[in-house]
């Protein structure tokens, strides 16, 4: 099989950053090929100097596409010759139908004037080959997380793509919507298309991947084969990291206190939006010292509750009681609950967690800045050794605490967000997916953070939607089904097979 794709040295430099040092990849024409490391590895800024969105002359190297050398100038130069890259964050336009983000760019046009009727043929066209059966009229802002990824696809294959480019593409899909992607991407490698895949998760790139490529610290490692047997995830993960991880779960020293540090009771909250009830009656409690997983299947109200009692950031109706340390406590909103000592990391970093323009420091003292202020002054020397004290002990990879968050890496940005509510001095902590989107590395060094923080009495409340981390990391289990609690489960008694069955009974 021949290349579709060879880059060749490719370096590119950031302000005290080597994000790549002389990289090679290559593309065997029709296969499909997974692009893997830790969080900063370089994969996603590899791909943006091959879709040219860092063009010509900002990196040094050769981009090789169809056997010629190829100097893109921006994006819609690498387009028109096949290659499309579709991030993790969609970029579709929510108030457009389906059919206008299809051709969005590249409208079909007689005369200068769009033809719809045909437009809305084409989308039909392009949504039969994603297999999604939708009116192309729909509105985006009315479709699911995995339906809007199948239109990104669309869109790819309206534009001829020869070399298709996703970037953690089940990132946020639900297990069912990320089985139907990967046959997607099998079904598109049977019509010609070559694709490209980033991802963090394993299992999907050992069920597909017919190459692996693994790039460590801007690096190129090695390349893996399918045809040689080479692919599998201890391997994978050996050479992400530079050193064996034999347990993904490290190993827990302490036991939780006797004494309860959070106790939650019948707690109700009707989402007025969706206009229906999101938590019912939901009761339970959490030890001093413990994680308390919270499992459930997409859409069972586990973040639901974590804003319920984390003070109701979305403005639910929400009733019940909040008791820490036994006592009775105002969680009308989040500056109480945050004053009462409960703490909350959001799934959502980017959107809800971080401000990503502002620098290391600022963000690590964001939840707890009124220690540092003086009347209306922050004391600076003050902020920059909280900051640096975290960068630390919790080691965020960073040439500096004035560096952007949003110039960090996803495990990175995790480890600020964590920072920032520790800072706070919490007793109790909501992790809501802790994990997502992060790499196989940065997640153990956070396991490992949260084994060392219920060590020191902290209380844990981790939400997952994946049941290998609920079930290596907590003490107890709790299950949601359609808002309410539908089983709790010792450790020892908790599996897959059980939680299953109690999320969808």
């Amino acid at each position: 099989m021949k290349n579709i794709l060879e880059m060749k040295g490719i370096t590119k430099e950031f302000p005290g950053v080597k994000a790549l040092d002389n990289v090679n990849f290559e593309v065997k024409t029709g296969e499909i090929h997974c692009l893997v490391g830790e969080n900063g590895a370089g994969k996603s800024t590899l791909m943006k100097v091959l879709s040219g969105v860092y063009k010509y002359g900002e990196y040094s190297g050769d981009i090789v596409f169809e056997n010629k050398v190829r100097k893109f100038k921006n994006i819609k130069e690498s387009e028109q010759l096949g290659i499309s890259i579709i991030y993790q964050e969609l970029a579709l336009i929510p108030e457009m139908t389906i059919y206008e983000n299809i051709f969005l760019g590249h409208e079909i046009k007689n005369k200068n004037i769009i033809n719809w009727n045909e437009t809305i043929t084409e989308s039909k066209k392009y949504l039969d080959l994603v297999n999604l059966k939708i009116n192309p009229s729909e509105k985006v802002i009315n479709l699911g997380v995995g339906q809007q990824q199948l239109i990104e696809i669309a869109k790819a294959l309206s534009k001829d793509v020869k070399l298709l480019i996703l970037d953690e593409p089940t990132a946020a899909l639900n297990e069912e919507e990320s089985d139907n992607l990967l046959k997607l991407l099998l079904d598109l490698k049977e019509k010609g298309v070559t694709s490209i895949m980033i991802s963090h998760k394993l299992k999907e790139v050992t069920a597909i991947a017919d190459t692996v490529t693994i790039l460590r610290d801007g690096k190129t490692i090695c390349s893996l084969s399918k045809e040689k047997n080479e692919i599998n995830k201890n391997k994978i993960i050996t050479e992400m990291v530079g050193r064996e991880i034999n347990d993904v779960f490290p190993k827990r020293k302490s036991k939780p206190f006797d004494e309860v540090c959070l106790e939650v009771k019948n707690i109700n909250a009707y989402n007025h939006k969706l206009r229906r009830q999101v938590v019912k009656d939901a009761s339970f409690y959490v030890k001093k010292g413990e994680v308390v997983g919270i499992a459930g299947l997409m859409g069972a109200g586990r973040t639901e509750l974590a804003h319920s009692i984390f003070g109701n950031p979305y403005g639910y109706q929400v009733s019940g009681e909040v008791l820490v340390e036994g006592k009775n406590i105002d969680f009308s909103n989040p500056k109480k609950a945050i004053k009462a000592k409960i703490a909350y990391v959001s799934e959502d970093r980017k959107g809800n967690g971080l401000i990503l323009m502002q620098d290391i420091k600022q963000n690590i003292s964001l939840a707890n800045l009124q220690t540092l202020t003086k009347g209306k002054i922050i004391n600076n020397n003050q902020e920059i050794m909280i900051a640096n004290k975290y960068k630390d002990s919790i080691n965020i990879k960073t040439p500096s605490i004035e560096q952007k968050v949003n110039n960090l890496s996803g495990g990175n940005q995790q480890k600020v967000s964590i920072s920032k509510w520790l800072f706070s001095n919490p007793k109790v902590l909501i992790l809501d997916e802790p994990t997502r989107g992060i790499d196989v590395g940065a997640k153990f060094e956070i396991y490992t953070l949260i084994n060392e923080l219920i060590s020191s009495g902290l209380s844990i409340v981790l939400i997952s939607s994946e049941l290998p981390e609920i079930l290596g990391m907590s003490d107890r289990v709790y299950v949601l089904n359609e808002g309410r609690i539908a089983g709790e489960l010792p450790i020892e008694e908790a599996n897959q097979e059980n939680i299953i069955q109690l999320a969808t009974e």
